[in-house]
């Protein structure tokens, strides 16, 4: 007799584009992707503006965060193979912690994490929201909040969610790359995972991975270069950063500006650390707050009154960006005040406003960092040695060091 089908299953199989048929392991899972918070993830991409230059990367930090869930649960599969002991607890917190890894993501992510809020990292974020679910899911949230934070006894369980070599990265390469339509970043991540082993309570790579290692790092450096600081890409965050500044600044001196209540109560306030760990509507507002807030804003802003304000939301919502050029060297001073003389002449700007039109700033480009948390290799001999020292590949030692490009961006009539 087939046993009897119950409507409430939620051990669920998703239709992944990138790793096919996926499964959702355990219940709890279920019930925190079902969540609110999570469901915001919906409407975050995963490269904020990078569609107006690859049209097909519209993919969410939802899609993201089920990816490397997904990794997760094969990366627990090898190293439980190779010895290593994961008890069911550790498994479901680990598998948490990655599933809420990007929870803390504002909208359009890195762009205006430093704006939304006032230098609170997405990370800090992402705990307070792990920390706030654990008192309705209990003790797996508290284990995974420990894992994420790196305080919990095992560190490879952390360096699987949080390292130069974690299942954040080994997803987002891939599916950045198929959605971009940007083949440099295709990495072999099964690969890389069935390498994976623990050393020490820490997680290390087999010597024999060495060269799909070296293609991870190769791959990051490209995707890097050619999506995320791709120079139109860069000039459009500019752009969208300087609007939610000049929107601040209007609605702080006591202009009445169109927003979400989710939006207008950042606008209005000036948010840090501490007023996320004393006051409980921060978290609950930021939890309402997504790109669609921000794009819905702008459509409105483009016929404000404030042309500052105006020029740039209809740049952004109309793509017509600003001119983007980039150096290897510092651009000088005399270059930034000719640029200024002449976009305050075309635009008839005064002197405070066309800082919101052209600026300078520097691109930064480090595929890999020996400074922090090396990718370890473990040798047949038994020696751990740091990728940089056991590749024979001596573009490896070149990638460690960081690229730094300069660039300048204004607008032209």
């Amino acid at each position: 007799m087939r046993p009897k089908l119950t409507l409430n299953n939620k051990k669920k199989i998703v239709n992944d584009p990138i790793y096919g048929f996926i499964t959702i392991p355990t219940e709890i899972l279920f019930d925190i992707i079902e969540h609110p918070y999570m469901q915001r993830l919906r409407r975050i991409m995963q490269l904020g503006l990078s569609h107006l230059v690859y049209p097909g990367a519209i993919h969410t930090r939802f899609h993201h965060v089920i990816g490397a869930t997904h990794l997760m649960s094969l990366a627990i599969e090898t190293i439980r193979k190779k010895g290593f002991e994961i008890s069911a607890d550790e498994e479901r917190a680990v598998l948490i912690a990655i599933l809420l890894h990007d929870i803390g993501h504002g909208p359009f992510s890195h762009a205006l994490e430093y704006d939304i809020v006032k230098n609170v990292s997405h990370e800090k974020i992402s705990g307070y929201f792990i920390k706030e679910l654990s008192n309705e899911f209990g003790d797996d949230l508290e284990r995974a909040l420990l894992i994420f934070k790196d305080t919990y006894s095992k560190p490879f369980l952390h360096q699987l969610v949080s390292s130069q070599l974690d299942m954040d990265r080994l997803d987002y390469l891939n599916r950045d790359s198929f959605y971009s339509g940007v083949s440099e970043g295709i990495i072999g991540s099964n690969r890389l995972i069935d390498m994976l082993t623990v050393h020490d309570g820490n997680l290390v790579m087999e010597e024999k991975g060495i060269y799909s290692i070296e293609k991870f790092i190769v791959s990051r450096r490209l995707m890097y270069w050619q999506v995320y600081l791709h120079k139109t890409v860069v000039a459009a965050e500019f752009m969208l950063v300087h609007a939610l500044r000049r929107a601040k600044e209007l609605i702080l001196r006591g202009d009445e500006l169109f927003g979400s209540p989710a939006l207008l109560f950042f606008l209005k306030n000036q948010i840090t650390e501490k007023e996320f760990t004393d006051n409980s509507q921060v978290l609950k507002n930021f939890a309402l707050l997504d790109d669609y807030d921000i794009l819905g804003a702008m459509k409105i802003w483009q016929n404000c009154n404030d042309p500052v304000l105006s020029k740039l939301s209809s740049g952004i919502v109309n793509r017509n960006l600003f001119k983007i050029e980039i150096s290897r060297e510092p651009y000088s001073e005399d270059r930034m005040s000719l640029e200024k003389e002449i976009v305050k002449s075309n635009f008839k700007l005064s002197d405070e406003e066309v800082d919101y039109f052209v600026y300078t700033n520097i691109l930064s480009n480090k595929a890999y960092n020996e400074n922090k948390q090396n990718i370890n290799l473990i040798m047949k001999s038994g020696e751990i040695m740091d990728l940089t020292k056991a590749s024979d590949n001596l573009n490896i030692s070149a990638l460690a060091q960081p690229v730094e490009k300069f660039f300048i961006c204004y607008p032209v009539k």
